[in-house]
């Protein structure tokens, strides 16, 4: 990871601990930070660039690469476009997390999404689901994912939830594996918190925000999810489209029978 800073180029060598201990202390506010790496190491980079605000540029060294912005052939031309400061950015959504246990308040966030999971494996979770105050459902599940536009690729996408466009402002609420029903993907506005309660009969839960920070949410308690205060900005340096990269990444058929005549070959 790179953070410019003026006419600064410093090196990050390690975030893969807590990157308030990285060696930065010396390092102005960057400018922008170039992130090497896969998405795991995008969402690592975005905790040292969140308190600047500084735009992330990703280079994808990973498998999929979703958050990144070139790949590794074209290194050289997005760094001198980053030097010409030829790069818009973009404003990204985040959600603000916080773990209620009566006695404790604990505050999370997240880029992708925030995962309330159980925490033993022969058990399933007890969950509550409120929407702005209001009770909606209650199931017994193996989690409860709160996902913003950019994580509903990612985890939320697995769990079988939608495929948000990055510039539609809303939030996920996503039931992974529940015993219910009703159990399906739910799209939120921008102003809506979420409330998850945590049955006190049952036992506790972990809370994982974008697989970086675990939270363990004792039984009886409870989290609740909002739009994040504090936004990600991720740079870019190409026009393509957020449909572009879908086809790219998922190697989507858009050339299918009707074009072709023959059914498409998968």
């Amino acid at each position: 990871v790179s953070g410019f800073a003026g006419d600064w180029v410093v090196a990050v060598p390690d975030l893969h601990g807590d990157p308030e201990r990285a060696d930065i202390t010396d390092v102005p506010a960057p400018e922008l930070v170039m992130v090497l790496g896969g998405d795991g190491t995008f969402l690592r980079a975005a905790e040292y660039a969140r308190p600047s605000g500084a735009p992330i540029l990703g280079v994808n060294l990973g498998h999929v690469g979703f958050l990144a912005e070139a790949d590794p052939e074209e290194l050289d031309d997005a760094i001198a476009r980053v030097l010409s400061r030829e790069y818009h950015v973009e404003e990204r959504m985040t959600l603000d997390v916080e773990i209620c246990t009566g006695d404790n308040t604990v505050h999370t966030w997240a880029l992708n999404e925030a995962s309330l999971e159980k925490s033993s494996r022969e058990r399933i979770l007890e969950v509550q689901i409120s929407i702005d105050g209001d009770p909606l459902t209650a199931f017994g599940c193996d989690g409860v994912l709160c996902a913003t536009p950019t994580g509903s690729t990612a985890y939320a996408f697995s769990a079988g939830g939608p495929i948000l466009w990055p510039n539609v402002d809303a939030t996920l609420v996503i039931p992974n594996a529940a015993h219910a029903l009703f159990a399906r993907p739910l799209v939120v506005g921008p102003q809506s918190h979420i409330r998850l309660d945590i049955a006190d009969r049952g036992h506790d839960a972990v809370l994982c925000a974008d697989g970086r920070r675990t939270i363990v949410v004792p039984a009886g308690c409870y989290v609740q999810v909002r739009r994040g205060s504090k936004p990600i900005n991720v740079a870019r340096v190409h026009n393509e489209s957020f449909t572009d990269r879908l086809v790219a990444r998922f190697a989507l058929p858009v050339n299918g029978f009707r074009d072709t005549g023959t059914p498409p070959r998968y």
